[in-house]
């Protein structure tokens, strides 16, 4: 038997035996769970880019909240956020796009019901370890869904009145606790929510460690 057929029968052999389908060089990355990103505390290289919350701005009128004030703010009538209207007063703000105040994942974009309408909470990683959610009411429209990674000053969603029950506004909470239940708007127990405007005014810039446990200690 001449060389030209032995190798051609160990060329079969081997498509036999092996079949001829040629490995990926990407397919360690092909084999990648999408699920992983959202495991960020142990992904180092996802957290240093743009998902880290080391700012944040304002949810209307970002950065500063400009052409907004706050109706009802934090502990007024044992309320548990801020209320954000437009300065222009009655529904004028109703449509108007609210923001993302910092870099992070949605875990929640549905509308909750009575007293709620549409509702987007979004959790932040800030450099130092910690986690806090922004929670987001009454929105009109909502233009994200959860498990969608988004930045600061990106759009989120609308002003709305929970589907006519109010005069439009955003009703805006930061909470110190991950996975809440959604709860009443209103209480005397605090624990578990910060008061949004301090907490904004004092992460406006790259965050460090002290500036954290400063605001902790506030807390």
């Amino acid at each position: 038997m001449s060389v030209e057929r032995i190798a051609a029968s160990v060329l079969i052999f081997h498509l036999l035996l092996f079949g001829c389908k040629t490995p990926s060089p990407n397919s360690e990355e092909e084999n990648i769970s999408t699920d992983s990103i959202s495991n960020t505390q142990t992904n180092k290289t996802i957290l240093s880019t743009y998902q880290i919350a080391d700012a944040f701005d304002f949810p209307v009128g970002p950065p500063d909240a400009k052409g907004y004030y706050n109706a009802q703010p934090f502990g007024e009538n044992l309320h548990l956020g801020d209320d954000w209207n437009a300065v222009t007063g009655g529904n004028t703000d109703l449509g108007d796009p609210i923001f993302s105040i910092a870099n992070g994942r949605v875990s929640l974009a549905q509308d909750m019901g009575v007293g709620w309408g549409n509702v987007i909470r979004i959790v932040h990683y800030l450099p130092n370890g910690k986690s806090y959610e922004s929670l987001y009411a009454h929105c009109d429209s909502m233009r994200v869904s959860e498990g969608a990674w988004v930045k600061r000053g990106e759009q989120i969603g609308t002003i709305g009145n929970a589907n006519g029950l109010y005069l439009a506004h955003l009703h805006l909470e930061i909470r110190n606790q991950l996975d809440m239940d959604i709860g009443g708007g209103y209480a005397a127990d605090t624990r578990g929510y910060v008061d949004p405007t301090q907490f904004i005014n004092s992460y406006r810039k790259t965050l460090s460690r002290s500036q954290d446990d400063t605001l902790q200690h506030e807390e």
